[in-house]
């Protein structure tokens, strides 16, 4: 592994799939990295919506939803592994006081520049109540890479990176999330072809 890994770590940061990228999960996709070490990269899909909605998928684990903001947000396909389980990308809820900061929510990885990803069912129960955080984004499954892996596919051209940005994830609708994260490098997609390098 390569000693400046420190300069290249892409945690907090977009992977967006270049259009030669043909993989049915990720062709046309925005990953948000949740975590990159030199041990391999864990991220989720924001831009790929699976057939049910927040309301129907609190219905499946039997509890009320009482946020009408998101009972008709989609829950996403977050990547190939553990699609049976749920992963709740939202904004941070730390406790100031904590020493380490920690979560409110029990299983919850604190990332680097604001965000947390949870994956115990008490942010479900917080947000079935009409509390938990604002903004959350909620998918099945997740994305997942091993030591060296996604470095060596950035090399090949499958995937160009960007600092992330909270409006893509939580406010731009799913639709456009692809081209707006192109934007944050003033990219357009005309302006790529499927050999394109990464720069």
């Amino acid at each position: 592994m390569p000693a400046d890994f420190a300069l290249t770590n892409l945690t907090n940061h977009f992977l967006i799939a270049m259009p030669g990228l043909r993989d049915e999960i990720f062709s046309r996709s925005v990953v948000y990295v949740c975590e990159h070490s030199e041990r391999g990269a864990l991220g989720l899909v924001i831009n790929k919506p699976c057939d049910i909605d927040l309301k129907r998928l609190f219905e499946k684990v039997e509890l009320p939803m009482c946020r009408a903001d998101l009972s008709s947000a989609p829950v996403f396909l977050g990547g190939p592994v553990q699609t049976e389980r749920g992963f709740v990308l939202h904004e941070a809820t730390f406790t100031k006081a904590a020493q380490p900061v920690e979560s409110v929510y029990a299983s919850t990885m604190v990332i680097p520049g604001g965000l947390e990803m949870t994956t115990s069912k008490d942010v479900l129960e917080a947000i079935s109540t009409g509390a938990g955080p604002r903004k959350v984004l909620v998918s099945l499954g997740y994305s997942a890479w091993g030591e060296g892996q996604l470095e060596s596919e950035i090399s090949e051209n499958s995937w160009l990176t960007v600092a992330a940005s909270n409006n893509v994830i939580f406010d731009t609708p799913v639709a456009q999330r692809y081209e707006q994260a192109l934007l944050l490098l003033g990219l357009e997609l005309w302006m790529l072809s499927p050999d394109t390098g990464h720069a």
